[in-house]
């Protein structure tokens, strides 16, 4: 159990620790999650250990919800020896133009030096994830197809160096306020204001019928929008999730989102924006935002984080969009929220918590209505909504084995891609994986999941 200063939840929170019955029959192991929710502060615990091939017969108020089988973990690929932080981690999953499936996964450090590198591990399955073999350089991997057939993926260019460009006077200069980086100091300059290369959308597209990709300079059109410097140069980071709406315009749900207020002052804490396009991706108009708001009830802490970071969006079958989003964790580990718009993103739901951790939050809504969610860190964690909506979620199942909240068992950024109508491939990274020579070395790994409501 972690120390009960870490997180508090009060009564509504969807978590439900170590009060759920377990039983085996017949290897179906039967999960009944609890029928009440405690009013008193919980704390944050493990959920459902589901660490080799699982089956769960899982029920709510003593009815059958889901029948779950977890397969066996498959390791894509180990490293050769000890590995620094950022390196052997941060996998993707996605389908290549061959119709292969391909597994990719950081190869350089985590920081803005690195950006715009071109620097991955990656390997491929033609048996539907079963076995993998790595490949010398990997492809790109669409992140969206437009109804006109191209494809879009968006990417980091290396930082702009400013001191050759015709800067503006910054909106603000201050210190971070994150406690791992407290003696940066940013510069938040109004996106408007900044040169055209610096106010673009960096994407990469591969239009229909053509076989090579190509580096754009889109156009974004936001007003209240902000971008910031620090030690000489401007990061142009717009990084998300994408998809294609009913009308078929684009939608990115995009962090990290600096609002300039109405007084013409930063918000301290980051957002997440939504923006829309009509042409294809060439250029950008802002939809919606969703701006920090802390339950300090369910996090202690909420008022000293950084905001919110790192969302996960999804369209589900009825039109809604939802959004679980992550909080930035400088003052220790920080809640997931979850937020829902039924009018295209322009407006959002006042978001909540649902889940006690989580870094870089995955969604996925299979054929069958079931809404899945991957998060992590620690660990890594599966949870399900049966009725399409996102807004009830099963307990976590945990993937890798973890002591505490300090326990890097893994960098818990995940990847989802369905394989079926009830069944999707998962892809994380285990950093205690214990080769055949006694070795604990960091892993890629992959694991068939197969959900079916009741």
């Amino acid at each position: 159990m972690m120390r009960k200063d870490i997180l508090f939840f009060v009564c509504g929170c969807l978590l439900f620790g170590c009060n759920t019955s377990k039983k085996v029959i017949n290897n179906v192991q039967t999960v009944e999650e609890p029928g009440s929710r405690l009013s008193v502060p919980l704390v944050l615990e493990q959920g459902v250990p589901v660490y080799s091939v699982t089956k769960i017969n899982y029920k709510r108020n003593n009815k059958p919800v889901f029948n779950i089988l977890f397969g066996q973990p498959v390791v894509v690929s180990v490293a050769s020896k000890p590995e620094k932080w950022g390196f052997f981690q941060f996998p993707k999953i996605g389908y290549k133009q061959n119709g292969l499936l391909q597994a990719k996964w950081n190869m350089k450090p985590d920081a803005m030096s690195a950006y715009g590198m071109d620097n991955s591990g990656s390997a491929t399955s033609a048996d539907g994830g079963k076995t993998w073999n790595l490949q010398e350089k990997d492809e790109i991997t669409p992140e969206v197809t437009l109804p006109n057939g191209d494809k879009l993926q968006i990417f980091t260019p290396k930082p702009i160096k400013t001191d050759s460009l015709n800067m503006p006077k910054p909106l603000l200069t201050g210190a971070s306020t994150d406690t791992y980086n407290a003696k940066t100091v940013y510069n938040y300059y109004r996106l408007n204001d900044l040169p055209a290369n610096c106010q673009a959308v960096y994407i990469k597209r591969l239009k229909k019928g053509e076989t090579e990709w190509k580096d754009e300079q889109d156009k974004l059109y936001d007003a209240k929008a902000a971008r910031h410097t620090t030690k000489g140069l401007l990061p142009v980071v717009w990084w998300g999730d994408m998809h294609i709406a009913n009308d078929g315009s684009v939608i990115a749900g995009i962090y990290p989102g600096s609002l300039i207020r109405d007084n013409g002052t930063i918000d301290p804490k980051s957002g997440v924006f939504f923006y829309r396009s009509t042409d294809n991706g060439h250029s950008w108009y802002i939809q919606g935002r969703i701006p920090y708001h802390a339950d300090t009830l369910a996090d202690v802490k909420g008022n000293k984080r950084m905001g919110f970071t790192e969302p996960a969006f999804e369209i589900l079958k009825d039109g809604t969009f939802l959004c679980v989003i992550r909080t930035t964790d400088g003052v220790g580990i920080g809640p997931m929220y979850a937020s829902y718009s039924k009018d295209m993103g322009k407006t959002w739901t006042k978001p909540r918590v649902i889940a006690a951790n989580g870094v870089l939050p995955r969604l996925l809504q299979l054929d069958n209505g079931v809404v899945v969610l991957c998060s992590g860190r620690p660990g890594v964690q599966l949870r399900f909504s049966e009725n399409g909506k996102g807004d009830t979620w099963t307990e976590p199942f945990e993937m890798l084995p973890f002591v505490n909240e300090k326990d890097e068992v893994s960098c818990g950024y995940t990847g989802l891609i369905p394989t079926g109508e009830d069944s999707f491939l998962m892809v994380y990274s285990d950093f205690k994986y214990k080769t055949p020579d006694g070795n604990i070395r960091k892993a890629i790994k992959v694991r068939q999941v197969t959900v079916k409501p009741n």
